[in-house]
């Protein structure tokens, strides 16, 4: 075997120092009721929920199995920006409601106008997910009187 290999200093344990906090997050889980939003694009419809939880300072995604690899796709974008305001500072309904103002489009999807509501809790939004989504009723404009 060469020698050079052959060194005390290969066999210390290594030590690991920790140099940076890495990219801040909301917490992922809460027990918790939850605010959401309904992301939809074109091709697909909708792709997922967007919740969040000040309770808990907690946000997260819920993906529409039924699109999956288009659904996980969009999670990274949206993701992304919820880190975008955690780093902010925001509030987790905060940023929703940011996010709500100036939605996305394309492949990625957008967030539904008029979509925000409540759910007693993640997988509750999990199971409404599965269910799929219909866009809220849009009220008839009304006719004047006669």
């Amino acid at each position: 075997m060469n020698s050079s290999w052959n060194t005390p200093r290969l066999r210390e344990d290594m030590e690991l120092k920790l140099v940076g906090g890495g990219p801040v997050d909301y917490a992922y889980q809460t027990d918790k009721p939850v605010e959401y939003v309904a992301v939809a694009n074109e091709s697909s419809g909708l792709l997922g929920y967007l919740w969040a939880c000040d309770a808990d300072d907690a946000a997260g995604w819920e993906d529409r199995p039924a699109v999956a690899i288009e659904a996980s796709n969009s999670a990274a974008y949206w993701l992304r920006k919820l880190r975008e305001a955690k780093a902010r500072a925001l509030p987790p309904s905060e940023a929703l409601a940011e996010l709500a103002e100036n939605p996305s489009g394309g492949r990625v999807g957008g967030i539904v106008p008029g979509s925000r509501a409540r759910a007693k809790s993640v997988p509750e939004l999990r199971e409404k997910a599965r269910e799929g989504w219909e866009p809220p009723a849009q009220s008839a404009p009304r006719g004047r009187g006669r």
